[in-house]
């Protein structure tokens, strides 16, 4: 092959590596351009549960769409468009999580006694507390309602004793306020380790919007105890007061 035949076959080559690598760059800007347009539909799905979410008020759900979709598709205008709306978002989820575990602290009761009905609602404190050296107990709070006994508002032990045989007072704290005082009783029975709180109209007033209450009261043999409870879930209207 003359030399004149080389060159132009090798011409040739070099134009068809040529034209084979816009091919690709091309290919490669194609299939790019694909991606990205499939993950901005995709993002704008999730955006679009996203916002029937929050249309719901369903703000853990919002949340949980919205922290998928800035996970999965960082980059699209729908994560742009999604990410400054974050903040209230889980603001609201986490206000309606706190809410739904403070309100399953309560248990409620309605029972046939003579007269009509019971009712009544129950809370333990958040932590156990050691009333008389024998270890850490449960303490209950108690909201009851009966036909022929009217409110009463008391707290209950399983272990050792209150000390308040005819009559004592208590200290209750709302939500780290100054605390008051009112007064209380532990009733002469066995049937329960009980202590009353006599204004149960005042404590039902102050546990109104609270988040935190806090009973300071004595115990057997001497000193005093105190158990805090998180009421903020109580729904006032399970109770006829």
């Amino acid at each position: 092959m003359t030399r004149a035949g080389t060159l132009a076959i090798a011409t040739l080559a070099a134009a068809v590596l040529a034209v084979s690598g816009c091919n690709r760059e091309e290919r490669l800007a194609e299939q790019a351009a694909a991606q990205a347009a499939a993950a901005e539909d995709a993002a704008k799905q999730a955006e679009g549960a996203f916002d029937a979410a929050v249309a719901e008020g369903n703000w853990p759900l919002a949340k949980a769409q919205g922290d998928v979709l800035l996970a999965r598709h960082p980059g699209t205008e729908a994560a742009a468009r999604v990410q400054p709306r974050m903040a209230d978002i889980t603001t609201k989820a986490d206000a309606e999580r706190e809410q739904r575990r403070t309100a399953g602290l309560w248990s409620y009761q309605q029972h046939k006694v003579e007269g009509g009905i019971q009712t009544s609602a129950a809370i333990y404190a958040r932590d156990e507390v050691d009333i008389d050296g024998s270890g850490a107990q449960p303490v209950r709070l108690v909201l009851r309602d009966h036909p022929d006994w009217g409110r009463s508002t008391y707290l209950v032990l399983e272990r050792g004793d209150f000390a308040c045989y005819g009559g004592c007072t208590v200290k209750v704290a709302i939500d780290g306020a100054a605390a008051k005082t009112m007064a209380a009783l532990r009733p002469k029975t066995d049937d329960a380790i009980a202590m009353f709180i006599n204004d149960d109209r005042a404590l039902w007033r102050l546990l109104d919007g609270a988040k935190i209450l806090t009973v300071e009261f004595p115990v057997k043999p001497s000193g005093t105890r105190g158990a805090t409870f998180e009421v903020g879930g109580l729904d006032r209207s399970r109770m006829p007061w």
